[in-house]
């Protein structure tokens, strides 16, 4: 999905709420992003690794200039022959720590062996985010989570998080009277966004 389909979902989904879901989990996403870079954990399911999403939250990272928003994806069975940034397995979740963030992305329900490593990481005091599609029990231990059901969201799984990726590299709203003079100015300067 490219810039140009993610703002028309963005227009088609104005009307729902949905879109107001997904930025207030991705301002949650960059306001607990850890300062430094590979202290964000992603990590799926066994059987759906979120290679697309650490794809695009290490670019918005990038283009955003925030650091702690590129993630260490986390793998269930990475092969040792892989580049070091692909062999990250689930003893890096043994090691999560205070300061550090967890983002669970799990389409289907969270097995049980991701349910403990959740736990045990949060009792460590990491940060706990979850993208799942209505997990009870992934959803009692996130800090942040965003269900996107099956069925009765208005958006796919996969479209989710291309919404969420890219609204986290989007910089905050200025409000008050300083924002509006800094909004006033860029107009003026012609250095403004257009709107949405």
């Amino acid at each position: 999905m490219n810039a140009d389909q993610v703002t028309a979902l963005r227009i088609l989904l104005g009307p729902s709420g949905w879109l107001e879901q997904t930025r207030f989990f991705a301002r949650a996403l960059r306001g607990r992003a850890p300062r430094g870079p590979g202290e964000l954990l992603l990590v799926g399911t066994p059987d759906d690794e979120p290679w697309h999403l650490a794809a695009h939250l290490d670019q918005e990272s990038r283009l955003a200039g925030i650091p702690g928003l590129a993630p260490t994806l986390v793998r269930w069975s990475p092969p040792p022959a892989a580049p070091p940034h692909l062999r990250v397995g689930l003893t890096r979740l043994e090691a999560a720590r205070r300061g550090e963030t967890l983002f669970v992305v799990s389409p289907e329900a969270a097995p049980p062996p991701l349910l403990e490593r959740v736990h045990d990481a949060r009792r460590a005091g990491a940060t706990i985010l979850a993208l799942d599609a209505g997990d009870p029990e992934l959803d009692d231990m996130a800090h942040e989570y965003l269900a996107v059901p099956p069925g009765l969201a208005p958006v796919s799984f996969d479209a989710a998080q291309h919404l969420v990726s890219a609204a986290a590299g989007e910089p905050p709203a200025r409000t008050g009277l300083r924002g509006r003079l800094a909004r006033l100015l860029d107009a003026v300067s012609g250095t403004s966004a257009p709107a949405e």
